[in-house]
């Protein structure tokens, strides 16, 4: 798993007593994202799929609403003290043409890996619009097919396996599980998953289901608007802008998804008994 783990002795204190232990944690490390060599967000995460974490974040910024708006990504400067590349610097040249991103969307210093939004330079940029917008989506899914999501994710999450430190995002289409990313922040997990989609130019994700092992925040929901996504769901509770913010963009929002139930908060109509 490379730098995805990192692995530290610990002591384990039960009622049968003492003994020490080595145990696997989830690596978390800074990564700057740069834009034309301009620094645009530092975001923590979990190295791997940076690529396509790069990809998805701009994707869900609004920047680039394909992969052909990207000519190059590339990792760059950035030495640890071995002096080998931490390859926590990436580089994306966007294709020509394509306009820079403006200044809504700099992150005022960094991005933690639990709040994507967090300081986040204009408030007025948080509420981005799509270009993909979901709100006519026809899709359909059943309750029966929805309710076999969160243990098709959770049988796909390896580095959780060995962890237990690490969120989710899978990317259904037609009850298929396409594919599966995991990272320490939640936004991440995604933007590597929409990312990925860019990068084999899936975008617009028509009669797609992102499944997230978590809450679904309103950050979450914008992003899955800003892919095309129709529906979003969570294991756990959405917030109630996220709630919100999916009604205005007509996306069908689910939480509370575990074992035979569900909650529909929004777009109920397309949660049918015959898809």
């Amino acid at each position: 798993m490379g730098r995805v783990t990192v692995r530290r002795a610990v002591e384990r204190v039960s009622p049968s007593g003492r003994r020490r232990r080595v145990d696997a944690l989830a690596a978390e490390e800074p990564l700057e994202l740069r834009v034309n060599g301009k620094a645009l967000a530092v975001t923590m995460r979990t190295p791997g799929q940076d690529v396509e974490l790069a990809h998805g974040f701009l994707l869900s910024e609004g920047v680039i609403g394909a992969s052909e708006d990207i000519s190059i990504a590339r990792f760059c400067e950035g030495t640890g003290p071995d002096g080998m590349n931490t390859y926590n610097v990436l580089d994306i040249a966007l294709a020509e043409g394509v306009p820079p991103p403006d200044t809504g969307v700099e992150r005022n210093f960094y991005t933690t890996s639990s709040c994507g939004v967090c300081g986040k330079a204009a408030l007025d940029a948080v509420k981005l619009k799509t270009r993909y917008s979901p709100a006519l989506d026809p899709v359909r899914v059943t309750p029966e097919t929805l309710i076999g999501f969160p243990d098709a994710l959770r049988e796909r999450q390896k580095v959780f396996e060995s962890t237990g430190g690490l969120h989710a995002a899978g990317l259904f289409v037609n009850g298929e599980l396409l594919v599966v990313r995991e990272d320490v922040g939640r936004h991440n997990a995604v933007d590597k998953v929409l990312g990925w989609a860019v990068l084999q130019n899936l975008v617009p994700l028509h009669g797609a289901v992102l499944m997230v092992s978590g809450r679904a925040s309103f950050e979450l929901v914008q992003k899955s608007a800003m892919a095309g996504i129709p529906v979003l769901a969570a294991v756990s509770a959405p917030s109630s802008l996220a709630v919100e913010l999916a009604e205005e963009q007509g996306m069908t929002l689910i939480g509370f998804l575990r074992g035979d139930s569900m909650n529909v908060y929004t777009g109920g109509e397309r949660v049918v008994e015959t898809a």
